[in-house]
């Protein structure tokens, strides 16, 4: 993974919170124009798991996050424990997406966020 924000417009920034599940918050950079939230996510170096009836269009782990013992992914997992989805202008405030990673185009520059819990937003500010 790319170990930085993007700078400037050149790429989409990642960040994602495992604060949840016992880890950090990493920060990671997608070169170029990635075309979907899930590409960027996977281009800024972060192995990706869907679930069994969704594939990747529901992303069930990050870097094998919950792990298969505490999430099977097989359907989507509950509301008070998933990876949600967020979208920020670098130094702006997250916003929930109202799409999916799949269907969801960021610009250059822009910030991703991901963070695993009840619906709560990545834990930094976007960087």
């Amino acid at each position: 993974a790319h170990a930085a924000a993007c700078t400037g417009t050149s790429g989409v920034t990642v960040v994602v919170d495992f604060a949840a599940l016992g880890g950090g918050v990493q920060v990671a950079c997608a070169p170029g124009d990635p075309a979907t939230g899930l590409a960027a996510l996977q281009a800024a170096g972060f192995t990706v798991t869907g679930t069994a009836r969704w594939g990747l269009a529901f992303v069930c782990r990050i870097n094998g996050k919950p792990t298969a013992a505490t999430e099977p992914c097989v359907n989507t997992p509950p509301a008070t424990a998933y990876w949600s989805y967020w979208h920020a202008s670098s130094g702006g405030s997250w916003s929930y997406s109202t799409s999916g990673a799949t269907g969801y185009n960021p610009a250059p520059g822009s910030v991703e966020g991901w963070s695993f819990g009840a619906g709560a937003p990545p834990s930094i500010a976007a960087p």
